[in-house]
């Protein structure tokens, strides 16, 4: 079985609306309806809202999943199973990547530093409350 060749030009950004039919999510996934509905009986994350005539509407995250999918199947070579347990980890390594702050070293750096500030002052309220708890005091 041939896999479609991933195409050259990038997918159309999606729009800033609620609610994609299965044609929109199509064309916005570069991926037919046919196979939209596929996916839905094998990731289980894929649930469209149905509503009359079982008519199915994505909502965004659901194309982002989808692009995802698609990533996996046709650009990185993934089996169903294989995408499928990808997806099934509690957080994607690429999307932590993508989402990573990035630092200069000295931004780390002072960030250690202020963090050290804020532990050491913590230490020093826990011993003086403990210090408190400690000393006897007299009764009125």
């Amino acid at each position: 079985m041939t896999r479609p060749e991933p195409t050259a030009t990038p997918l159309p950004p999606i729009p800033a609306k609620r609610y994609f039919t299965i044609g929109e999510v199509s064309d916005l996934c570069g991926v037919k309806p046919h196979v939209l509905r596929y996916w839905e009986q094998e990731f289980t994350q894929l649930k469209p809202v149905k509503r009359r005539g079982n008519r199915r509407y994505y909502q965004h995250h659901e194309v982002l999943l989808i692009r995802k999918i698609r990533s996996l199947l046709y650009e990185q070579g993934f089996t169903i199973s294989g995408a499928r347990n990808r997806l099934g980890d509690v957080r994607d390594a690429a999307y932590e990547q993508d989402a990573a702050v990035r630092l200069s070293p000295a931004e780390v750096q002072s960030l250690r530093a202020e963090l050290e500030g804020i532990a050491n002052v913590l230490k020093h309220a826990v011993a003086s409350s403990h210090a408190r708890d400690a000393s006897p005091t007299s009764a009125p």
